[in-house]
Formats: C-alpha cells, structure tokens, sequence
C-alpha cells in the first residue's frame, strides 16, 4: 500500500496541507516545531486512527477548530485505489474506505503503517507491553484469524479475573476451558509469527552487525515446559490472592539474545536502536513478502542520531525494501548520501505548511 495523496485538515499547526508523496522515499526536512512530526502523526492516524505522540485526540486538533480530517488515495500491490477519509473530534469517529463506513481495524488492514522514532529503541529496553504490541502488530497484518481470537481471548480473561476478586470460583473452571482454548490459538499464532520473522531479522541485522550467535525467543506468558492449563492449575492460589490470572498469553514477551546475552546486557545504546530498526525493518519485509500489501514507513528524527555508515547502509536498505518510507529531520545533509535514491522527494514544512522542493 502506499499514499498517492494526502489531506490534511487542522491538525496541529496545520491548518490545510495536500501532498503527492513518491511510492517511495520522502524525506520531510524543517526546523523544530514547523510541522515535520504532525505530517508524519497525520499519516499514523489515516491508518491506526490514532496519535503516537498524545493519548487524547483534543490534544492534536487545532486549538481554535472542533475537529480534525485526514484523508488519502492509496495503491495497493494489485494495482486497486482506495480512498480512505478519517474524522476526529476528541469523542467519537468516523472512519470511510471508499465512502462506505468501517471501523478502526478494517482501516488498519488498508493502511499498515509501522512507525520508528527515537523512543522506538524501548522496544528493547522497555517493558514486556511493547513488545506484545510490536508482535501483536505483525500477526495481526499476517493472519486475519488473530484478532478475532484475541479479542475473544482478552473478554474471557476479564470474565475470569472479576471471578478471581469475588473469591467464589466453584465455577472457574467454566472459564478456563474457554480461555485455555483461545489463548492456545493466540500463543500459537504468536509463536508461528516469531518463527517467520527471526530469520529475516537476522539477515537484516548482518547489515549492521557481526555478532556470532543471535536468538529471537518466544515466552508464551507462562512457563513454557508446561501446557498452559496446567500453569493456570498451578497459579489458582495466588490467582485467588491477588484477584487476577498470572499466566496467559496476556503476559507474553520476547527476548533477543546477543551470544548468549540479553541484547540489552551485552551492546551499547546506539547498537540497540540499530537491533530495534532491524526488528521493525524485518516486519517490513515480512509483511510486504507474504500479503497482497505493502507498509508505509514512517521514520521520525532517527537519521540524526545514526552515523554515516550506518545511515548509508539504511537509505540503501530502504530503498530496495519496496514500499513507501516518510523520514524527518532538520536539515537535508542529515539524510547522507541521497545519490543511491531511486525515487524519492523532498517536502520542506515551515509553520505548517509543506512545500514539494526536489523530485527525483
């Protein structure tokens, strides 16, 4: 999938914009606070329906408006045009793909968008939640079965757990039947993703990297030697104590090892955000190799804290990964070498408004 055209309607300092991207790379350059990251935070909210950079919409609609429309003509991989148009107004909705009504899922499936900024390199450093949400994001585009497991997975769990705090479970079994089926499927689903995506992230963080020995591991959320319904035999106890279940693919995680080491423990600072863009790269790729789709790439001020090397090696990677790339920074120069781009443009954002300044 890629942007064909862009519209944007009081979103932050921007008041009205339209753009033409490139299907393939678009560098966006601008001082701080001109309106880089909310052309990149319009784009995030065309396909998630929601912002990266604020929990409440109110915050990124333009302070004297009472909403905020972002709209977009997409190219899928077979060819087909979609146009799809997203209405926000701090507490309800409306989201259309070619005129018809959907919800936030269906506008999921017409856009992927992955998102990588400078906070991104938590994904190794942070909590376990995101990184169930950066695998969740990946089964979710690469198995249309997942979500409606998940949900029904996570209404069990709730179910379960209001059980738990009445401290009456001679029917608790009732419910973990249900959830031991519908986690089982989850975990599953989880765990064949993680498979797929291990040997591409390895090939792609040679790119970067000669480590001697990686590994990418699935933690299903519970003791892995044992079936899951035994690990919610086992916890009944202190599941009953604390008024809410312990093990589950609710609980799930990864970890990345670097020669027997957790990543985090064995490289530096700047090594980790290189493994965290060769993870979210991977799922890129993996995404674009298997489904009639291709994802929008949204990078954030990242290039500025990579070196000239690593930079090349990114730009070139990007440009043959095939799908469309929207990255940030202050000034041009910041980019490195643009002479190994096939296709790219370049938009200048000066208070809000964005300006086509080079096309190649």
């Amino acid at each position: 999938m890629s942007l064909e055209k862009l519209d944007i309607y009081s979103l932050r300092n921007i008041q009205k914009a339209s753009i033409e991207p490139s299907p393939g790379i678009n560098l966006i350059v601008g001082k701080n606070a001109s309106g880089k990251s909310s052309l990149l935070e319009a784009i995030y909210i065309l396909g998630r329906a929601r912002s990266f950079r604020a929990k409440n919409i109110k915050q990124v609609i333009q302070f004297d408006k009472k909403e905020l429309i972002i709209s977009g003509k997409t190219k899928k991989k077979n060819g087909s045009s979609l146009h799809l148009g997203i209405r926000l107004d701090g507490n309800s909705y409306d989201i259309r793909i070619n005129q018809e009504n959907m919800d936030k899922a269906e506008l999921a499936y017409s856009l992927p968008v992955l998102l990588i900024d400078p906070k991104s390199y938590l994904l190794l450093d942070g909590g376990p939640q995101l990184r169930r949400e950066f695998i969740d994001w990946g089964v979710f585009n690469d198995n249309d079965s997942f979500l409606n497991n998940w949900r029904k997975y996570k209404k069990i769990l709730q179910q379960r757990n209001a059980l738990l705090k009445t401290k009456k479970i001679k029917h608790i079994n009732v419910w973990n039947s249900e959830l031991i089926q519908y986690g089982t499927i989850v975990s599953n689903y989880r765990n064949k993703y993680i498979n797929k995506l291990k040997s591409i992230f390895i090939e792609i963080s040679q790119n970067f990297f000669k480590f001697d020995e990686m590994e990418l591991n699935y933690l299903p959320g519970w003791d892995d030697s044992i079936d899951f319904s035994l690990a919610l035999t086992n916890d009944i106890q202190k599941d009953v104590k604390y008024g809410f279940t312990h093990s589950g693919p609710h609980r799930c995680d990864f970890k990345l090892m670097i020669n027997g080491i957790l990543a985090k423990d064995f490289v530096s600072r700047g090594q980790l955000k290189l493994l965290m863009l060769a993870l979210k790269l991977a799922q890129v790729k993996l995404i674009n190799n298997e489904n009639n789709n291709f994802v929008c790439v949204l990078i954030d001020d990242l290039t500025a804290e990579l070196d000239f090397i690593n930079k090349k090696k990114l730009l070139g990677f990007l440009t043959n990964l095939n799908c469309q790339v929207f990255m940030s920074t202050t000034e041009l120069s910041n980019f490195g070498d643009l002479d190994q781009l096939k296709v790219f443009k370049v938009f200048h954002v000066e208070h809000g408004e964005i300006e086509l300044i080079n096309n190649k």
